[in-house]
């Protein structure tokens, strides 16, 4: 597992390969490579604000080599795709720290490197992001444009897979359309059935809790509860304890819970709230928890006076001054 220590090594070990080669090289180029696959395969393991500081210094470093050099153009393109990739994880971060423009700014850019580099992957990917960043705002018909352009651009398979069942099913199913959520829902088992992997970890990854997690969010959009409830559990039941992923398939199940067993809702966002710490909770799962608390809001259960009171004194993920919630 990667530590506090070793995070900016990697930066560091890129700082230290561009002072040897600062016009870039095959070793710059499979650094920054590495760093990119390093910060998505750890995501999860450090708080947002921390990952965001470090990939951004490692896209600037670089910039810099670009802008400053005459790069040769095979290896200029390898950079250039790589600030792509840190582009797409910073526009994730800032999303997860609930700054939605600075979010769909990292991610048009993400974008338009996909298509400088022909990286269908990276541009489909940034597609889907954008896709969630405007779901979160409200602006389905937009987030449901992002999807279809995402599907375009989309290899076979996990990528197609994910976009489907991340991006477009999502934005159908809030918008109560329940033939197209159920095609994109079954388009997307197809494209995970087809994948002779079936997984990827990290960022970029899909695995079978992500994809249970966004279905049992369409369910309950549409108002299938108990199937909501299923698929929320099985997605808990992939997911590590006190990781994010567990977080937001506890939360989905606690939203099913609402209505049925407000109690054991209310315990069970509790038991996040004890598990994951202030700095290592995303705006989704916030958005969730303030979703939960509505829900009870005239609910006489035990544990529900608790849970206002905690989403209440919740300190926001970016304060009025532009610093990262603490620990």
């Amino acid at each position: 597992m990667t530590t506090s220590t070793g995070l900016p090594a990697v930066r560091e070990s890129l700082h230290l390969a561009l002072l040897a080669d600062p016009a870039g090289s095959s070793a710059v180029a499979e650094l920054a490579e590495a760093a990119v696959e390093h910060y998505a395969l750890n995501y999860s393991k450090h708080p947002p604000h921390t990952l965001f500081t470090e990939v951004r210094t490692a896209r600037n470093l670089l910039t810099e080599a670009l802008t400053n050099h005459s790069v040769e153009e095979t290896l200029a393109g390898e950079m250039q795709r790589s600030i792509g990739w840190l582009s797409a994880l910073l526009g994730n971060l800032a999303f997860h720290l609930d700054d939605t423009s600075g979010a769909r700014a990292h991610l048009t850019t993400a974008g338009t490197y996909g298509t400088r580099t022909a990286d269908a992957r990276l541009t489909a990917w940034a597609c889907g992001a954008q896709s969630m960043v405007a779901r979160a705002t409200g602006q389905y018909d937009r987030a449901l444009t992002h999807a279809e352009q995402g599907l375009a651009h989309a290899p076979a398979g996990l990528a197609r897979a994910q976009l489907h069942a991340w991006a477009q099913l999502p934005a159908l199913a809030v918008q109560g359309r329940v033939d197209e959520a159920d095609a994109a829902l079954a388009a997307a088992g197809r494209e995970l059935e087809a994948d002779a992997v079936g997984e990827a970890p990290g960022r970029f990854g899909f695995d079978a809790a992500e994809y249970a997690l966004h279905e049992a969010e369409a369910h309950l959009s549409l108002g299938r509860t108990e199937q909501a409830a299923v698929q929320a559990e099985a997605s808990a039941s992939h997911a590590a304890v006190d990781t994010p992923s567990w977080a937001a398939s506890t939360l989905v199940l606690a939203q099913t819970e609402a209505t049925r067993r407000p109690a054991d809702a209310a315990q069970r966002a509790l038991d996040v709230l004890e598990r994951v710490p202030t700095a290592r909770l995303r705006s989704t799962s916030r958005a969730r928890l303030v979703r939960l608390d509505a829900a009870l809001a005239t609910t006489p259960a035990a544990g529900v006076d608790d849970l206002h009171e905690r989403v209440r004194s919740m300190p926001p993920a970016i304060n009025d001054h532009g610093a990262a919630a603490s620990a």
